[in-house]
């Protein structure tokens, strides 16, 4: 887990070096938009058994959501990593899927179940 968090942030920096500031231009035209907002938006991988489940579970209660690959959509990796660090996540506990449940971040944690439960929006 933690080879995969030093890959992202050094993907990262590696974009901030080489990009500048063509990226971040263009990365405001890629982040999410007002109309996505009113979506839940969940950040995963598809290698990730919990991401699979996660869309699996949204899709069964027919829950509308928006899915990124964070492997291979770095664009929006990097999105999510702006959207943990103003919520005051750290990257350290990064767990995959990482879910904008309109406009609050959860991570999954300890229990999966209870993960699933809070995505549930009927319930809230």
């Amino acid at each position: 887990m933690k080879a995969i968090i030093f890959s992202i942030l050094f993907i990262i920096t590696l974009g901030e070096f080489s990009f500048g500031q063509a990226v971040e231009s263009g990365l405001k035209d890629n982040l999410t938009s007002q109309k996505d907002l009113k979506k839940i938006i969940v950040y995963g991988s598809d290698t990730c058994h919990y991401c699979i489940d996660t869309k699996a579970y949204l899709k069964e209660k027919k829950i509308d959501f928006i899915y990124y690959d964070v492997d291979v959509n770095l664009l929006k990796q990097r999105e999510m990593l702006i959207k943990m660090q103003k919520a005051g996540l750290s990257a350290d506990n990064l767990s995959l899927p990482v879910v904008d449940l309109y406009g609050k971040l959860i991570m999954n944690g300890a229990n999966f179940e209870d993960f699933l439960k809070k995505l549930d929006t009927s319930k809230n």
